[in-house]
């Protein structure tokens, strides 16, 4: 079926081009022709019926190409959750996953993957294969059949992988901290140049989560230069040592490696978080324009929100969760290492918490799984402590071991005007780390894309629309290399299209009810299939898997 839109405000994703009145024509699946308000007649192109061109008037509203996450967790969704509600529903169409150092290959194990899918649980779950029988979850190894499960069940976005450094480091090295020997770094990058080879974009690193965080600056470099020398176009995705504590000095390691080596960095949810950092954007970002002045490919994506997410877990030293997680379960069943625990996240600051003091009022408990602690969900952990009349570090302590390690929480830790300036820079790209496992998320998870056209563009005034969209089209596209068949409305582009209205658009989902879909997005359309019609959507899945093939492109 072809698709007319007719008359809609063009917003191309190029912000050079002021928004324009025109008919669009979407046929298999491209952008066949861009004309003047109501003057494509589809009876007379390609030889078709005009019954069979499904027309949408558009007048008022505002197509503009399908939005880019540059930070996804969707690495299960994807396969178990295949409508994919969070994503469409916002106007998402490409989506890149494998982020922040771990993910689900490549693995040469059972145990190895076993020991990722615990640890990651509070990102993704941890669905049982028995209960998708058509999907072959988990029945990879490398890369390559990752890739080839999610294409042959179909996904209802386009997909990009970055090769997780962390499995990498556990590949070669194992769960351990320990200093990566010559042969483990060749190893590593053996493993990264074959994954590379079925079709990963890049590489993500997660450097406050185990086991990536082990690898020392000059291990990291080694696979940048890999990168940079034998894949052009590719770039790495750090998840760097302190979004605290040293959060500079952090930001000045990464593009340390980029000056380096020669790689790319894209700075991944780029944020400034904690007291510590309030006011610190505009030396973050000096030192950014720096960097690219010398040379250096640097880009970034922020959410916009100001609570971070990740797994309970993380908030413990980097010496408790060596090893995995049969270790940290371990440890936290011994009471003298249990106070060791303590007075790294609570008094002296640890890795895990960026360097900083674990502050309870700003730590919420995300879903939990057990059922006996389910009434936890979505306090703050000092609440926990004080209604049931224990210490805040009891509830911590009960939390991770009851639940396994698989509790997702928010950071109550972000400062609105670091967001707002890194924001307005010019390599900003979006990306929602959005974690959908569980009912206690973020509200980022459904409201990235509309709150920053929404709430930042319209209402706050901070960018124009036409910017704005730039942002989260174009520029992610380039980022990926996957511009201009993406990220732009032109002829002969993919039909990866939203049509919104631009007075109306906004993100409903909140701290309380985070699942609540965005207002004023009436239609999406993934390589020209219409995953959302008038609000409702329907499950089609048109995504395609993109992968960097041997020629250097993406697609």
């Amino acid at each position: 079926m072809s698709i007319l839109f007719i008359s809609p405000t063009i917003i191309s994703g190029d912000p050079s081009v002021e928004p324009y009145e025109a008919d669009v024509l979407v046929v298999d699946g491209l952008i066949k022709q861009i004309s003047s308000p109501n003057s494509i007649h589809p009876s007379g192109t390609n030889n078709e019926d005009e019954a069979g061109v499904k027309k949408i008037q558009a007048k008022g509203w505002v197509l503009s190409p399908g939005f880019i996450d540059l930070h996804a967790h969707s690495d299960l969704y994807l396969l178990t959750n295949p409508e994919h509600e969070a994503k469409i529903s916002q106007g998402c169409t490409t989506e890149v996953i494998g982020q922040d150092g771990i993910s689900y290959s490549p693995i040469h194990t059972q145990q190895q993957l076993k020991a990722i899918r615990e640890q990651i649980a509070g990102w993704n779950g941890n669905p049982s294969p028995e209960d998708y029988p058509d999907v072959g979850l988990f029945e990879w190894k490398t890369v390559r059949e990752y890739l080839d499960c999610l294409e042959r069940n179909k996904t209802a976005t386009n997909v990009a992988y970055l090769v997780p450094q962390g499995n990498l480091r556990l590949l070669a090295c194992g769960p351990w901290d320990q200093v990566a020997t010559p042969d483990e770094i060749a190893r590593q990058e053996d493993e990264l140049r074959k994954a590379m080879s079925e079709g990963a974009v890049g590489m993500s690193s997660g450097l406050t989560y185990t086991p990536g965080m082990y690898a020392s600056t000059s291990e990291l470099g080694s696979l940048c230069r890999v990168l940079a020398e034998e894949y052009p176009g590719a770039h790495y995705a750090p998840h760097h040592r302190s979004y605290g504590f040293k959060a500079i000095e952090s930001y000045a390691e990464m593009l340390g490696l980029g000056r380096m080596t020669g790689c790319p960095i894209h700075l991944t949810h780029a944020t400034l978080n904690f007291t510590e950092n309030k006011g610190k954007a505009p030396l973050l970002l000096s030192m950014i324009d720096s960097a690219r002045a010398s040379g250096v490919d640097v880009t970034l994506d922020t959410y916009p929100y100001l609570p971070g997410c990740t797994t309970l877990a993380a908030l413990l030293p980097s010496w408790a969760s060596a090893g995995g997680p049969p270790e940290t379960l371990r440890r936290l069943e011994d009471e003298m290492t249990r106070e060791k625990i303590r007075r790294a996240v609570e008094i002296t600051g640890c890795d895990g918490g960026h360097g900083i003091p674990t502050n309870w009022d700003e730590i919420q408990i995300g879903s939990c799984n057990e059922p006996s602690i389910r009434h936890y969900s979505g306090k703050r952990v000092s609440e926990a402590a004080k209604l049931g009349g224990l210490l805040p570090i009891q509830v911590f302590f009960e939390v991770l071991v009851k639940d396994r390690l698989a509790t997702s929480c928010l950071m109550h830790i972000g400062n609105e005007e670091n967001v707002r300036e890194i924001m307005c820079h010019h390599t900003h790209c979006s990306g929602s780390d959005a974690i959908l496992h569980g009912k206690g998320t973020h509200p980022r998870a459904y409201g990235t894309f509309p709150r920053f056209l929404g709430h930042y563009s319209r209402d706050l005034n901070l960018l124009s629309l036409n910017e704005m969209v730039s942002h989260l089209t174009s520029r992610p596209a380039k980022r990926l290399g996957i511009y201009p068949h993406r990220g732009l409305i032109q002829e002969g582009s993919a039909a990866d299209l939203v049509l919104f209205d631009p007075k109306t658009i906004k993100d409903k989902a909140t701290f309380d009810e985070p699942k609540q879909r965005a207002e004023g997005i009436r239609y999406v359309l993934v390589n020209g299939q219409i995953a959302m019609e008038e609000g409702v959507l329907n499950g089609n899945r048109g995504g395609a898997v993109l992968r960097r093939r041997e020629n250097g492109k993406v697609y």
